[in-house]
């Protein structure tokens, strides 16, 4: 076996979580996805995928904002549990 040194990171603990899932499904772990990470940079002498700001048409950011301002006046808000006590209030009036 080639000898191995220790890669020490931080990480949030949902995402490492999410990415344990998300590998294991794949049929491997952290330590493997990272070599072929690592070897793909080698190969590629770059990152081996697009890093890019996203860009969010009128409708989403329109979207986004109506979401902010749900959250900043929740109290303006009446909150449902389920999907037929919002189809109650939405029928009230017919």
């Amino acid at each position: 076996m080639a000898k191995t040194d220790t890669l020490n990171i931080r990480i949030e603990p949902e995402l490492k979580k999410e990415v344990e899932t998300t590998l294991n499904d794949l049929g491997m772990n952290i330590a493997e996805a990272v070599t072929i990470f690592f070897k793909q940079i080698v190969l590629t002498e770059s990152i081996p995928f697009e890093i890019k700001k996203p860009k969010y048409n009128k409708e989403t950011i329109e979207a986004i904002a109506e979401a902010k301002a749900i959250m900043e006046n929740s109290n303006k808000y009446k909150p449902y549990n389920d999907i037929d006590e919002l189809m109650e209030d939405l029928n009230k009036d017919e």
